[in-house]
């Protein structure tokens, strides 16, 4: 499966990801996407330490669970991206990240609330935040922590639109949820 993904020849601005055996085409994400996106990034290198970098819609795998995500932004270590073959369209290892940012939309927000968030904690990324525009209590931007084998986070940290969410160490930000559009 993975090797048809490499191969794959997807439209510009399009995602391909790998979910229950089966390969799923992503839309490109609307404009309020993007501007989300970007003022998340923003706020996030205020505080990464150097030898970090801020990815957007770069494919992670959780190879455990046979399954290939491409989030919106992903925070792993420089070097794994320096030294990935330029020539390869391989994914990176979701094990490798330390935040993953993920945005929901109308289609695919269940998917984010639940196989992703397992997903993700069970590949051990210590902090997983999901930006949900359609959370039944209204707009929410919730930070989740301590990863579990069991694909659970022990931490969630959820806060309605227009109220600050600090990040921790090592980012050490806060987010100012007043500024993402609705």
């Amino acid at each position: 499966m993975l090797q048809t993904w490499r191969e794959l020849d997807v439209p510009e601005g399009w995602r391909a990801e790998i979910d229950g055996g089966r390969i799923v085409l992503v839309p490109p994400p609307r404009a309020h996407h993007h501007a989300i996106v970007d003022q998340v990034q923003r706020r996030l290198y205020e505080g990464i330490p150097e030898a970090w970098g801020i990815y957007q819609v770069l494919a992670v795998h959780v190879a455990a669970l046979g399954k290939l995500y491409v989030p919106h932004l992903v925070v792993m270590p420089s070097k794994l991206i320096d030294a990935a073959d330029p020539e390869a369209n391989d994914p990176m290892d979701a094990a490798d990240a330390l935040l993953i940012v993920e945005v929901t939309s109308k289609g695919n927000a269940r998917d984010d609330r639940t196989k992703k968030y397992r997903a993700y904690a069970r590949a051990g990324v210590p902090m997983y935040l999901l930006i949900d525009r359609f959370d039944t209590r209204g707009a929410m931007v919730t930070l989740f922590t301590e990863p579990n084998e069991d694909g659970t986070y022990e931490h969630s940290d959820p806060v309605p639109f227009g109220k600050p969410l600090t990040l921790p160490e090592p980012f050490g930000t806060t987010l100012l949820t007043d500024e993402f559009p609705v």
